[in-house]
């Protein structure tokens, strides 16, 4: 019998929308999915988007019922959703906040099969637009990843939001963005299998190279201009590489070694406090040094990510090479059975990794140093 050929899949949800006072079409878009919708927000986001949440969705008929959100979207966070659904008759659900809040309200959609919808309200992520969530321990501990049948039937950002945060939220978006290609490339090259449930296809590939060719161009610009809480042309390309691009490109592009190297830095207790795109970006400098890529391939990464103000040592997620023992957990974790960094083209164990996460501090401090940038501040956890 022959073997049966490779598959190739993309997915992606099945609207998104973005722009400068994107909030007031809430209402009108969230609509045709569901007339009785449930919002998931913390207080501090319910606080800053409610007028506007109101108005739109009472504007299109729709009830406004909203639940609060703790920090980490762990199973517990999950299935209390998933009551509340329950409890109110709610037909579609709605995450309004950071990476968390959306990827318990996708797990809890799934769980009670209703639609769901994001409404990122930074841009420090690509979760919103996935059909799977990242489940974490109690601690923000990686837990494990749960997939779901379908992506989000809406994305709605409104950039006026996303500048209005601080910049930070959007620097943290660009690192995980910028692994999006480091990522797909590797899969690409070995033929693995995608967090879509097959191997990539030749769409999915070229968006993730997309985000990184517009990160390239406009993620500094972007940066300056959200620092003084204003949308350019720069931050409304980045919004998109950092949500669409990145989310469409990893997720039918492929993950590899970086996001796996970000699970396992969730074990060590110094990094908590650490944004999720901060953490990748040591998974991105790290990957780079075990495909032992071209030298100006990693400097090039090290200046543009300093400058950006992303993190590249182990000193600024308060680790150092003198930690084997803390490296050696991480390594394990990054190496346990299921995770992304099987899908590299090349098999690594577990010194091969500590070696290289040891390795990027030097290197890390050299490139800084012959560029004339700053020397890491070391990160102490919260």
């Amino acid at each position: 019998m022959p073997a049966q050929s490779p598959v190739r899949t993309f997915i992606s949800p099945a609207r998104y929308t973005q722009g400068r006072g994107a909030l007031a079409s809430l209402g009108a878009q969230v609509a045709p999915i569901g007339r009785a919708p449930l919002i998931i927000a913390d207080d501090v986001v319910w606080g800053l988007v409610e007028d506007q949440v109101r108005s739109s969705l009472e504007a299109a008929g729709l009830p406004v019922r909203r639940e609060g959100f703790g920090v980490f979207a762990t199973a517990a966070a999950v299935d209390r959703i998933a009551e509340q659904i329950r409890s109110t008759g709610s037909d579609v659900v709605i995450g309004v906040g950071g990476g968390s809040t959306i990827d318990a309200v996708k797990a809890a959609g799934d769980l009670t099969d209703i639609r769901w919808v994001s409404v990122p309200t930074v841009a420090s992520t690509d979760a919103p637009c996935s059909a799977l969530s990242v489940i974490y321990t109690e601690d923000g501990a990686f837990e494990e990843y749960r997939f779901f049948s379908h992506n989000p039937d809406l994305v709605l950002v409104d950039t006026q939001l996303v500048a209005n945060a601080p910049a930070r939220f959007l620097v943290a978006g660009v690192g995980d963005a910028l692994a999006t290609w480091i990522e797909a490339r590797a899969v690409a090259e070995a033929r693995s299998t995608t967090m879509a449930g097959g191997q990539p296809t030749t769409t999915g590939t070229a968006l993730a190279k997309l985000s990184w060719d517009v990160l390239w161009e406009s993620a500094l610009p972007a940066v300056w201009a959200v620092r003084n809480h204003l949308v350019t042309p720069a931050v409304e390309r980045v919004v998109e590489a950092n949500t669409l691009l990145s989310g469409v490109g990893f997720e039918s592009g492929g993950l590899a070694a970086a996001h796996a190297i970000h699970n396992g830095l969730t074990a060590a207790p110094q990094t908590h406090g650490l944004m999720h795109g901060q953490k990748v970006n040591i998974g991105s400098v790290t990957q780079l040094v075990l495909e032992g890529a071209p030298t100006a391939e990693i400097s090039d990464f090290v200046v543009f990510t300093t400058r950006v103000g992303l993190p590249n040592t182990l000193t600024e997620i308060g680790l150092s090479p003198d930690d084997v023992d803390d490296l050696t957990r991480v390594a394990e974790l990054a190496l346990a059975e299921g995770e992304t960094i099987h899908a590299m083209p090349f098999a690594i164990t577990v010194p091969e990794l500590v070696d290289a996460l040891r390795a990027i501090e030097t290197l890390s401090r050299e490139v800084r140093a012959a560029a004339g940038l700053p020397e890491p501040v070391p990160y102490r956890a919260h």
